[in-house]
């Protein structure tokens, strides 16, 4: 991490709470060592941000010093819009509609010459697909992923065999061209992958799952890197 992203994290970190925090644990969170930290609050401070404490107790930002808005080039403007552009076609309503609003509070406050880019810019995103099969339920799955309760799907697979699903919902990816849904599958007790444009019926459950250190997104991400590990060592075809 070069020393101004680290400087401006410092700051974040330090605007973001109301009681001190102690070099340890600033530096602990940003990786590096306490002696960086000391150095780097006295560069702080020293360029006139109003910190407050000292080594060994703590540290923390005067509560009325705030930082200047932050300003985007060009190229950083466009990325955003694509970002845009993109959850605009594939995702859900929810996230479509919240994902142009951020857009449209990021604009308001950008030079003229900048807003501009979302009309010219030749970076585009077909909506052929938009609000079809590819993210349908989405929005409630998301929902039962955050507040961890089951769903009961009816899912047609590749060779349209038909089954009925009790699903712990993990996390949720996109490929391209369709969104996939990661589960523990209690038919299966077992890790499986569900393309939400085959799910034929969906239903929300009450129950609530507790994921563990052997059923969690976590522990499935690293199975399929470990997998891709031994698939480059060539152990496994």
């Amino acid at each position: 991490m070069r020393k101004a992203e680290r400087l401006f994290q410092i700051l974040n970190l330090l605007r973001n709470r109301r009681t001190v925090l102690t070099a340890k644990q600033i530096a602990e969170k940003l990786e590096v060592s306490e002696r960086t930290i000391y150095r780097d609050i006295q560069a702080l401070s020293l360029s006139g941000v109003p910190i407050e404490g000292e080594a060994g107790v703590g540290y923390r930002v005067q509560r009325q010093f705030d930082l200047p808005p932050l300003m985007f080039d060009h190229d950083e403007v466009e990325a955003l819009l694509l970002g845009v552009r993109m959850v605009r076609s594939w995702s859900d309503r929810q996230l479509a509609a919240s994902a142009n609003s951020a857009l449209n509070k990021i604009l308001a406050v950008l030079p003229s010459q900048l807003r501009e880019v979302e009309e010219t810019s030749p970076i585009m995103v077909p909506k052929f697909q938009e609000q079809t099969l590819a993210s349908q339920y989405s929005e409630a799955i998301r929902k039962a992923i955050k507040n961890k309760t089951m769903i009961k799907v009816h899912y047609c697979d590749a060779k349209e065999s038909n089954s009925l699903r009790t699903l712990w919902p993990l996390g949720l990816f996109f490929w391209g061209s369709a969104w996939t849904l990661v589960a523990w599958c209690e038919l299966r007790n077992d890790y499986r992958v569900f393309r939400l444009d085959r799910i034929t019926k969906f239903q929300s459950l009450e129950e609530h799952f507790v994921t563990d250190p052997n059923r969690s997104l976590g522990h499935y991400l690293e199975m399929q890197r470990q997998r891709y590990y031994e698939y480059l060592r060539g152990e496994v075809e």
